[in-house]
């Protein structure tokens, strides 16, 4: 099953942990912003980098996470991309917001938290 190749862990202290971050709460937006490497920078080369990190948002009281979107970071070698998004959305009521990460060598790994309207 893919939840057993999904790794989590607290960003403090490892660099492939995505961290949520609420950067703005206004006329029923949110702004998340999600980055990997904030307290220890993730290397970005060819070699081994973050490809890619999604956010989803599962309303209270509701089963099914929402996809909220998606960011590819294609740039790597010579043009440095780092691995930071933001997505703004208008989530309706309280949730947890899920983001997920990939490291093209140490795979999925995930962080959750809970969002208060």
């Amino acid at each position: 099953m893919i939840k057993e190749t999904i790794s989590s862990g607290d960003w403090k202290g490892e660099k492939h942990v995505p961290v949520i971050e609420i950067a703005d709460k206004k006329e029923g937006m949110v702004k998340v912003e999600i980055s990997v490497g904030k307290e220890i920078k993730h290397p970005n080369t060819l070699e081994h980098h973050i490809s890619w990190v999604e956010l989803y948002f599962t309303p209270e009281g509701e089963r099914f996470p929402k996809m909220v979107g998606r960011a590819a970071f294609c740039g790597h070698g010579d043009m440095i991309t780092e691995p930071v998004a933001a997505f703004r959305f208008s989530p309706g009521k309280s949730g947890k917001l899920h983001a997920l990460s990939f490291c093209n060598i140490h795979g999925l790994w995930e962080s959750d938290y809970e969002l208060k309207l």
